[in-house]
């Protein structure tokens, strides 16, 4: 007997062109991408490449390349597939640690999401430094189409059965019926939507940085709205792991719960320490900035007494 209110999903995961297939979720994931990197290049149209004031001041013309954009997003890719194999590993430790010739076999296991983030975008940095291109600006333009993919992203899974948790008798749990293929085991088994919840909880956390940068919250463009959106992110993705239907590794912790957690640290520590390195460098350039103020001026006072001090043309000797 299924419980009071679940939501029952019944539809074929699949686009059917003659006799090729296509699922729905890979449709809908790329369609995500592809606005993400509209929005990135629009974002980075009006992102100055430097900084005088507010970056939204009319007088900064000289602004990021769009161009510049797919060299940031495929020097991302590497990055991601490394750091998401990296992150399945951990999940799986115990299976590695005897089959370690698996860990390298494209057709074995799959990628995990939060690692993968953060080697994304680890190797997009160092594209842009090759490329001479400011990567405070251009992280700072990735946080909010980055949230979008993440939570969009998401969302897209539940047109092809992914992301289910743990079984459930809650009135908002989901079912899938039909022959899919679904990506959830047992999947006929009422269950928390948890790729619903970590959709929701990532475009949740985009509207609130949206907002903010709105209201002025990041005028300096240096990257900071990116480690403040990814460490929201992972504490919310360390929230919603508590449903998956994985086995807890230390504690009541899931291995992901984990590695979200130590992300979301690392963040906030990386934005901690550049937010105290750059008030160090602005105190050092208002102190320079004051000293050659000083020397200015006093040479100006020293050049007055100088004309004072000197005859007038037509004096009596």
């Amino acid at each position: 007997m299924l419980p009071l209110g679940v939501l029952v999903l019944d539809f074929d995961p699949l686009l059917h062109f003659g006799d090729a297939e296509v699922r729905l979720e890979t449709v809908a994931i790329g369609t995500v991408l592809a606005l993400a990197l509209l929005l990135a290049g629009l974002i980075a149209r009006v992102t100055p490449v430097k900084l005088g004031g507010s970056m939204y001041q009319p007088a900064h013309r000289v602004h990021l390349r769009p161009d510049d954009l797919l060299f940031v997003a495929m020097g991302a890719l590497p990055g991601a597939v490394v750091g998401g194999r990296i992150g399945y590993v951990l999940l799986h430790l115990d299976y590695y640690a005897v089959n370690q010739d698996a860990i390298v076999d494209p057709s074995q296991g799959s990628m995990e999401l939060t690692l993968a983030v953060v080697g994304g975008c680890l190797t997009a940095a160092y594209v842009l430094r090759l490329l001479g291109a400011p990567v405070g600006r251009w992280a700072h333009v990735a946080a909010f189409p980055l949230l979008l993919v993440l939570g969009a992203g998401k969302l897209a899974q539940v047109l092809g059965g992914d992301g289910q948790g743990l079984p459930t008798d809650a009135a908002w749990a989901t079912l899938y019926r039909g022959d899919g293929p679904w990506g959830s085991l047992i999947p006929e088994i009422a269950s928390h939507p948890s790729q619903l919840y970590e959709g929701f909880a990532a475009l949740l956390v985009l509207q609130l940085m949206t907002i903010a940068a709105a209201r002025g919250a990041f005028p300096k463009a240096d990257g900071s709205a990116l480690l403040l959106g990814v460490a929201a992110w992972s504490l919310m993705r360390a929230a919603v792991a508590s449903t998956w239907r994985d086995a807890p590794v230390l504690g009541p912790l899931l291995a992901e719960q984990l590695i979200a957690l130590t992300v979301a640290l690392g963040c906030v520590l990386i934005a901690v320490t550049w937010g105290r390195r750059q008030r160090r460098v602005a105190a050092a350039d208002a102190e320079s900035e004051a000293a050659r103020e000083s020397a200015a001026m006093t040479a100006r006072r020293s050049g007055s007494r100088a004309a004072q001090a000197r005859p007038r043309s037509g004096s009596p000797i």
